[in-house]
């Protein structure tokens, strides 16, 4: 069976494995002051062009957005994101679980539309007799990419950043596919971008060629108690180095850009192929997750051959599946799913 579930479903890129093994009898401290993690910290402060910022590593995406959404809020705040955002569909309700209601807005392809955040804080402020007795807005969250795959222009975060400002909101984006929106071709937004105009947002390694581990990013430095918050959320590795070993390998010589470009290649080569065959795209994401709509007997057949996602039903006879490539998707993988995808189609050219 070929296997496009996710980009978790591998180990570790090797350059992480070796410099794992190499290092693995060097006695250093432990919880995040070690040597490795302090070199990966300076690493990544370059590579955003934030000297001053605040970093730390944590475990996984689940509990990052837990930790740093629980660190941020009062217990009177919920925090606002797309209807489709992580936090609120593929987390278990985590963030509830922390006390904090998810303030969800419609989206039509996974991105907040800053128009939309503005006239929901318009109307929430608006109605103050009304507002008292609500869950107020503490936190504005958005991911890049998206649960859909599509990304923010740099106007959209600036208009987004200047909505937050605004009313006075901290804006934090979720990045566990962070190193995908990067590389993907046309793009105008970089990470010193994203460094600029957010409070908080994470580099995801977990699903970018690490074993596991996302780098909270803080430009404008971290909420009081930050590490203790992370205590709290069972987000504090006593072997920290694991985590900094890993990011210090990624942010060497290129590599999280050039392995997160190698899967954006692969999945424009399943989407040109979808294309040709006459399948239908259920939306235009860019980066290394690809939507696809097919009949149910279509992906029936398929499902026989191939590992996907089902992700919706658009109606009776279809089903929305997704396809994920990854840092570590083989060509000859494609190749072949690709010819599976044009027989399904019966096309012949």
């Amino acid at each position: 069976m070929l296997s496009f579930a996710s980009d978790y479903i591998e180990g570790a890129h090797p350059k992480i494995l070796e410099k794992l093994a190499e290092t693995n009898f060097d006695i250093q401290p432990g919880y995040g002051d070690d040597a490795y993690c302090l070199a990966a910290k300076e690493k990544i402060r370059a590579a955003c062009g934030c000297p001053e910022a605040e970093v730390y590593f944590l475990m996984g995406g689940t509990q990052t957005n837990r930790t740093v959404i629980s660190a941020y809020l009062r217990d009177v705040e919920g925090v606002v994101s797309p209807v489709t955002g992580h936090v609120n569909g593929h987390e278990g309700g985590a963030i509830e679980s922390s006390g904090h209601k998810v303030l969800t807005l419609p989206t039509e392809d996974g991105r907040l539309d800053p128009a939309v955040l503005r006239s929901y804080l318009r109307s929430f402020y608006s109605d103050a007799e009304g507002a008292i007795h609500m869950v107020q807005p503490g936190m504005v969250y958005v991911t890049h990419p998206t649960e859909y795959g599509t990304i923010y222009t740099f106007r959209e975060l600036e208009e987004i950043r200047a909505v937050c400002d605004e009313y006075d909101l901290p804006l934090f984006l979720d990045g566990a596919r962070l190193g995908y929106g990067l590389a993907t071709p046309g793009t105008d937004v970089t990470l010193s971008d994203i460094a600029r105009l957010t409070d908080v947002f994470y580099i995801g390694g977990t699903k970018v060629g690490a074993l596991l581990g996302e780098a909270v990013v803080f430009p404008k430095g971290a909420p009081k108690h930050f590490f203790t918050h992370m205590k709290q959320n069972g987000a504090v590795l006593a072997k920290g180095r694991v985590l900094g070993i890993q990011f210090g390998t990624l942010f060497t010589d290129g590599l999280y850009e050039s392995i997160a470009r190698h899967a954006v290649t692969q999945a424009e080569r399943i989407r040109k192929t979808l294309s040709e065959c006459g399948f239908r795209l259920h939306i235009d994401a860019p980066t290394n997750q690809v939507f696809v709509v097919l009949t149910d007997a279509q992906m029936e057949e398929l499902g026989k051959r191939v590992v996907f996602t089902f992700w919706e039903k658009p109606d009776e006879e279809h089903s929305v599946i997704r396809l994920c490539t990854s840092w570590a998707t083989r060509p000859e993988a494609v190749d072949e799913l690709c010819a599976i995808l044009c027989d399904l189609s019966g096309y012949e050219g």
